[in-house]
């Protein structure tokens, strides 16, 4: 039976500047009319959305070449979303009842281009994992760095959404030891305990280095970084000849109350990547098309044989989405954060 929408829906909007990290406090949730799709619009209503660092950057004002527009003072944030078309308008493909992935999260119910929702099948069995960043580390891996049998990894980042995966993904590809870095003993031990890491290293509880020395006397083979400054310049010290370094993240920056979110600086060896033929290497997704098919095909399968898990929190609801995004920002969470709408 075809879901009739309401005669309101609610956003979420930027109301405020943010002086550093934003907080529940620049936001404001607003109601407006439920749109009427145009032709070949639809009007989608949202189950889950995506709750994830890059929005900092977004809201910092630091989007040049970021492939998505900088969210200004009343705009309403947007990101990954899974919903169910609930009205289409004429001549588009979709028709109510298709479950969709858009980009037009942070609203209960989103006026989308049909050109701009790819229809959900039953490669994965959970609609949730298609707002997985497993594509990144899953592209990082095998189009960048090249994991072999037997290397050494290092991912730093590890308790995020995009670590989460990675590691478990690594050692699927053939690595012979996992490390990882979180600047929390708790979710060290959840690394260690629930994902297959063989150590963590935790920044803040002594020097990176001597840690990395720990972990992987031999050096590492591969690093998969997420978060950019100090722990990915010792994990280029820490690198072994010929390593391969496939940049993901700058949670570094992303995260710091003192930068705009638009900025990840690093002090780099340069002498060290010549001398050792280290490569260091940023990873895009559209640079690599193809991936996300490869990947959905791979998780599935991994999912369905309980090769891996999925860690991931639900936030219940529209009024705790900003909460969320705080708690995001303060590391609280392990794993991908979405947040949960209720069904009608």
């Amino acid at each position: 039976m075809a879901v009739v929408p309401p005669a309101t829906t609610r956003e979420i909007l930027l109301s405020a500047p943010p002086d550093g990290l934003p907080g529940p406090e620049h936001f404001t949730i607003t109601r407006k009319p439920v749109p009427v799709p145009g032709p070949g619009q639809v009007v989608v209503r949202n189950r889950y959305f995506l709750v994830f660092p890059g929005l900092r950057t977004l809201i910092g004002g630091q989007a040049d070449g970021v492939p998505l527009p900088r969210i200004h003072v009343g705009d309403a944030l947007f990101g990954p979303a899974v919903g169910e078309v609930v009205a289409a308008g004429p001549g588009g493909p979709l028709r109510p009842g298709d479950t969709v992935i858009h980009l037009l999260g942070w609203r209960e119910h989103a006026l989308v281009a049909a050109a701009d929702c790819a229809v959900l099948d039953d490669v994965l069995p959970d609609p949730v994992a298609h707002l997985s960043s497993g594509s990144a580390a899953y592209g990082a891996l095998t189009r960048l760095a090249g994991v072999r049998p037997g290397d050494t990894v290092f991912v730093t980042g590890a308790a995020g959404a995009v670590g989460t995966l990675a590691g478990p993904v690594a050692r699927l590809l053939g690595a012979g030891r996992v490390i990882g870095s979180t600047r929390s003993p708790e979710k060290a031990e959840r690394l260690r305990a629930e994902l297959g890491y063989d150590a963590v290293v935790v920044p803040g509880s002594g020097p990176i280095d001597g840690q990395l020395a720990t972990a992987a006397p031999d050096g590492v083979d591969v690093v998969l970084d997420n978060v950019g400054g100090e722990t990915l310049a010792a994990a280029v010290r820490a690198a072994r000849r010929g390593a391969r370094c496939a940049l993901v993240g700058a949670l570094s920056g992303q995260l710091s109350p003192a930068r705009d979110g638009g900025s990840a600086p690093a002090e780099i060896d340069t002498f060290r990547l010549v001398n050792q033929g280290i490569s260091l290497s940023g990873y895009r997704g559209a640079d690599h098309p193809e991936v996300t098919a490869e990947w959905h095909g791979r998780f599935g399968d991994w999912l369905r044989s309980g090769e891996i898990t999925f860690p991931q929190v639900r936030i219940p609801g529209m009024d705790d989405a900003p909460r969320a995004l705080q708690e995001l920002f303060e590391g609280r969470h392990f794993g991908t954060v979405v947040v949960e709408l209720p069904p009608s």
